[in-house]
């Protein structure tokens, strides 16, 4: 397998916190262009590996290359995105506008108060397109709704040109009737932007027709592979993975308040 189709490569890597194990024996490779959703329930290690990947802890067992490259050796920082999951309880009364957070993507490569270049505003002004929401270029982040302030976290994301966007859980705070075109919007970075993108979630049942790869973990790596693979596992199965049942193994998505017109 060419290393130069992954984008990130994980391999026999395990992480405990004092006596517990977390995450044990994970292997996990991303290959460029795909949509990634890793799904398991709380407490299954899904944050520590996202900590993991962006190099905010160390490995203790096994190996995380990037782009090829050891974890501990990568420098290019900038080729990967991160909307956390701290951007829904993000300050509202903060004044700034729309043009403005999404700006401050741009200061780590930057500095903080360089004047903007016209490319760089044209960099602010697509990134804002791209998640469309190019209408609330001016308004203040603050009179924005909770869906509409996590496009505009992921705009900032995406402003330093990322080639892997990682999201953790993004939908928490997004109204359930506006849950589907924000993955819809989701799909077409992936898509049209060719951006890799890696997706924390509890949503399975909404994404599962938009990402093209799904990992379930749970301490272990339960499942990994195509969504058409996980759409065949049996209900009971992915109850397994879970420890709960699952009921969100469906396309069927009219039971939904405000049906949405494709």
């Amino acid at each position: 397998m060419s290393s130069n189709n992954y984008i990130v490569q994980v391999q026999n890597l395990s992480y405990r916190y004092d006596k517990e194990n977390v995450l044990e024996n994970i292997n996990l490779s991303i290959q460029k262009g795909s949509f990634l959703a890793i799904v398991g329930p709380n407490g299954s290690g899904k944050s520590t590996l996202l900590k993991l990947m962006l190099g905010l802890i160390k490995p203790q067992k096994g190996t995380i290359r990037l782009f090829g490259q050891e974890i501990g050796k990568f420098k290019e920082h900038h080729k990967i995105g991160f909307v956390s999951q701290k951007a829904n309880s993000f300050n509202t009364g903060f004044p700034a506008t729309v043009f403005e957070v999404v700006a401050s993507g741009l200061t780590k490569k930057l500095g903080l108060f360089r004047f903007l270049q016209k490319k760089d505003h044209d960099n602010i002004k697509q990134a804002i397109e791209s998640v469309g929401m190019e209408m609330f270029m001016d308004r203040n982040i603050g009179e924005l709704s909770g869906g509409q302030q996590q496009r505009v976290f992921i705009a900032r994301a995406l402003v330093s040109n990322p080639e892997l966007l990682i999201l953790d859980e993004p939908t928490v705070g997004v109204d359930a009737k506006n849950v589907n075109s924000f993955y819809e919007m989701l799909e077409m970075l992936n898509k049209q932007n060719g951006i890799t993108l890696l997706l924390v979630t509890h949503d399975i049942g909404t994404i599962s027709d938009k990402v093209t790869n799904v990992a379930c973990l749970n301490k272990n790596m339960h499942f990994h592979g195509s969504t058409e693979e996980f759409e065949q596992l049996k209900i009971n199965e992915v109850s397994e993975i879970y420890g709960h049942d699952v009921h969100v193994l469906t396309h069927d998505h009219h039971h939904h308040e405000g049906a949405h017109h494709d």
